[in-house]
């Protein structure tokens, strides 16, 4: 059990990594934003792989408030895009 936690650990890293990575360099906001969708993505699967590892529910109401602020930003994101398009015409 122990090794899988340590591959679980290098793989969510190296994919956390990644998205850092395409949220520095991402040429446009929609990369950016969809980089922060899978960075908080991650983010959740780890909190959860954690819960079903160690056998407890401790940590929920964090994976309900990390998915709240997913979406709302998400949506927030979409409408300044939208809004700054509707302006570029």
């Amino acid at each position: 059990m122990t090794w899988l936690i340590g591959v679980i650990y290098v793989v969510f890293s190296a994919a956390a990594l990644i998205t850092l990575w395409r949220i520095i360099r991402g040429p446009s906001i929609l990369d950016r934003a969809v980089a922060s969708d899978v960075l908080l993505t991650e983010v959740m699967c780890v909190l959860g792989a954690d819960m079903a590892i160690n056998h407890h529910t401790r940590t929920l109401p964090v994976l309900l408030v990390i998915a709240a602020v997913g979406v709302f930003g998400s949506i927030a994101i979409a409408r300044f895009v939208a809004r700054k398009d509707n302006a570029d015409r």
